[in-house]
């Protein structure tokens, strides 16, 4: 009845308005009486009429500038995959695919789309645009030093860090003093290109830095912390000396811009000694809370404009604002991440590839057009390489770092990324840097930071260690060695409730490893152990109730579906475990839609197209992440579909085909381990026709005579599945069972999908 009034409701109301209204516009008309009303006649017809106005909507600068943030962020992410697969950091890809959207690629070979995707007219929003994310990003990095990893081990940091400033600093002035002459814009004096030069040739990437060290398994050692702590005191000292320069250069003379350093220093004493407390303060209040509430959050954004603000009045760039009032906030790391990751997102994903493409569109490879000028962007390389690489390996070296450790340093020292590009476009803004010199150290900065991979790999080649911190957690012996790999915390307590029932009376000879990775890029350095903690609490609280001890692995990562594989195959383990996950267009229309398109589109899948591991139309019954996984690993791999599996007790194995009969090992494990009672589903009359299944079937029944259950039914009663704590299947006979769309399906616990 409820239903019927709520209808009778909604015709009378929309209904009766619509008449008002159309009872109001009709006697409007005669409104229009002795008006003289202009009606503008078009020869146009309809269609023509549309489509002028559809290109016009397409010119609008906001429809201009979301035209080119949609392209950006795509082709950003596209190259930063193709990067990562290839062992580079993300950022690399998205510096590339900056410069192929500019003139060097895009608009030397299609320029009339260039010049309609990114209009001269268009250039400044896009500017100021990346300014805004350039800003959130340099807050982001000032949030992510440690001050308190800086206070303890300063010593012979600051030591490597200094020497790593002051020697490239010097050599790129001297590189300065050869090429001034030939490609100083006119009008700049030797100081300030000399300047840039230098400080040019200084910077460190400190966030490429910390994600190499996490990647690379370092993170924890005493290597790990000294070069973290050098690169966070290169970062603190290079903007101190970026702010003098500019302030320097803009001012025109030394003596001037003493003027400016003054104000400058003030500036920074009032954020240490009257802002940082403050807000030290309002940290000390929700420290224990999980979200902040919209006043505190306005404060610390007004915090970060008027830092920024008040540094570019200064004269000491906005940047440089940005990266203080991220320094200085509350050191509660609970705090921080909360809010690094309000930030992070919309500045790393959203407005900084707009930063790339800027600079992409600022880099005219075309420009280096002979010989000489290569012959001096390969100059440039070699002296930014030796001042940093060599530099920092040195300052290691004097300081008591062994060579390989040394070298280590001087290779991530010798890092530069985004922050290079930060420094160099500056110049660029100033008018210090011609188009010629911006593009020649462009390149180096790609140059500098592809080669950290590579360098550390030979140095660890040449010294002959192994830069994977994996099999180190795992006993080398016959132990019986299983390996969960979670990202959900409940998925990892139904894990680890499986691996327990699978060893339980074995412990002695076997063990069990539960391994998380994260993605570097949502990994920050200073909160790295919270993380772990944050990860394993719930898995270690669950092994302390099932009385089973375990060993944890966690790891920084670019690629969790390939290290997972890595770290499995080259683990000498007997059993992987990972979850099932969900697709988010699970569900859905668009995943309909996309569970066809993304099997054409998705680079993975065009990879295993290509080479035979899998058909175009072939329908995966598993999420991308899963499938990767599957198609990566080596050895047994078992995918839990968590249904809250808390026991084992009741089993049911469906065996369709002779190679389904390793199910029946994983049988007796339950049976001798937890006293499981397994019930064998006949589907093809396989007990009696295969020897193999027949003989194991046998000894299961003389061992376990009240653990074993023989069934031969077609079909599967509900009452009877809802009895049931897991299921355990092969790999091909639940594709079968998908394709089939078996009915008793929806009715099934928990399931393991082994493949063997």
């Amino acid at each position: 009845m409820k239903r019927h009034k709520n209808s009778i409701f909604y015709i009378v109301v929309t209904g009766g308005f619509s008449v008002l209204i159309y009872w109001i516009l009709s006697k409007g008309k005669f409104l229009e009486n002795g008006r003289e009303i202009v009606v503008v006649a078009s020869k146009e017809n309809q269609w023509t009429q549309f489509l002028t106005s559809l290109s016009h909507n397409l010119q609008h600068p906001l429809a201009i500038l979301l035209g080119q943030i949609i392209t950006i962020i795509f082709v950003a992410r596209l190259f930063g995959w193709i990067f990562r697969k290839i062992g580079q950091p993300s950022v690399i890809g998205e510096i590339v695919a900056g410069i192929a959207l500019g003139p060097s690629l895009l608009g030397l070979y299609f320029p009339e789309f260039s010049s309609v995707l990114f209009p001269i007219a268009s250039l400044g929003n896009l500017q100021f645009l990346s300014q805004i994310g350039l800003i959130l990003f340099m807050f982001v990095i000032g949030m992510e030093l440690d001050l308190k990893v800086l206070k303890n081990k300063a010593n012979d940091a600051v030591v490597i860090s200094h020497a790593s400033i002051v020697i490239p600093f010097s050599l790129g002035i001297g590189l300065a003093y050869f090429i001034y002459y030939r490609f100083a814009p006119l009008g700049v004096e030797f100081l300030s290109f000399s300047l840039f030069m230098g400080i040019a040739m200084s910077i460190t990437a400190f966030p490429v830095l910390a994600r190499i060290v996490q990647e690379r398994e370092i993170h924890k050692t005493r290597l790990g912390t000294i070069v973290i702590t050098c690169a966070a005191a290169d970062d603190i000292t290079a903007w101190c000396i970026l702010a003098a320069v500019i302030a320097i250069v803009k001012a025109g003379s030394f003596v001037s811009s003493l003027y400016v350093i003054g104000l400058a220093i003030l500036y920074v004493g009032v954020m240490l000694l009257i802002v940082r407390p403050f807000l030290k303060r309002i940290g000390d209040l929700y420290k224990t809370k999980n979200k902040l509430s919209k006043p505190v959050v306005a404060i610390f954004f007004l915090t970060l404009i008027l830092s920024s603000y008040t540094s570019e009045i200064i004269g000491i760039h906005a940047l440089f604002g940005a990266f203080m009032a991220g320094a200085i906030m509350p050191d509660i790391t609970k705090f921080r991440a909360i809010f690094i990751e309000k930030v992070e997102d919309v500045s790393v994903i959203l407005l900084l590839p707009l930063f790339f493409v800027f600079t992409g569109l600022r880099t005219q490879i075309g420009l280096i057009n002979d010989p000489y000028l290569w012959k001096l962007t390969g100059a440039i390389i070699l002296v930014a390489v030796v001042g940093k690489f060599f530099g920092s390996a040195l300052a290691a070296k004097f300081v008591g770092q062994s060579w390989q450790d040394s070298l280590t340093i001087g290779a991530l020292m010798n890092t530069r990324g985004l922050m290079e590009l930060v420094v160099l476009n500056i110049g660029y803004d100033l008018g210090v840097l011609t188009s010629e010199v911006f593009t020649m150290m462009v390149i180096m900065a790609l140059v500098t930071t592809v080669m950290t991979g590579p360098a550390l790999d030979l140095i660890n080649f040449i010294f002959k260690t192994k830069a994977e911190a994996v099999i180190d957690n795992v006993p080398n012996d016959n132990k019986y060695k299983i390996l969960i790999s979670f990202g959900n915390n409940e998925k990892a307590k139904s894990l680890l409730r499986l691996a327990n029932c699978l060893v339980k009376k074995q412990k002695e000879t076997s063990t069990i490893t539960a391994m998380h990775l994260s993605l570097s890029d949502e990994m920050h350095s200073y909160d790295i152990e919270e993380q772990e903690k944050r990860r394993f609490d719930p898995i270690l609280e669950e092994s302390n109730l099932l009385n089973q001890e375990i060993t944890t692995l966690f790891k920084a990562t670019t690629d969790i579906e390939t290290d997972i594989a890595d770290i499995a195959n080259h683990g000498d383990y007997d059993l992987l475990l990972v979850g099932l996950g969900k697709s988010i267009f699970e569900g859905t229309l668009l995943g309909k839609v996309l569970g066809f398109t993304t099997r054409i589109i998705n680079p993975d899948r065009l990879i295993d197209k290509f080479t035979g591991k899998e058909g175009l139309f072939e329908n995966s019954p598993f999420d991308e992440r899963t499938r990767q996984i599957i198609s990566k690993t080596k050895m047994p791999l078992g995918v839990l579909i968590d249904k809250s599996l808390k026991t084992v007790n009741n089993v049911f194995i469906p065996i369709f085909n002779s190679e389904d009969s390793f199910l029946l090992d994983y049988a007796q494990k339950l049976i001798f381990n937890n006293n499981s009672t397994i019930f064998i589903l006949d589907i093809n009359n396989m007990f009696d026709n295969n020897f193999v299944i027949e003989s194991a079937i046998d000894s299961l029944q003389k061992n376990y005579p009240k653990n074993i259950s023989l069934m031969n039914e077609r079909t599967m009663k509900k009452e009877f599945l809802g009895k049931q704590d897991l299921m355990i299947v092969s790999l091909e006979s639940w594709k079968k069972l998908i394709d089939s769309q078996s009915v008793w399906l929806s009715s099934i616990p928990s399931v393991l999908i082994i493949k063997p």
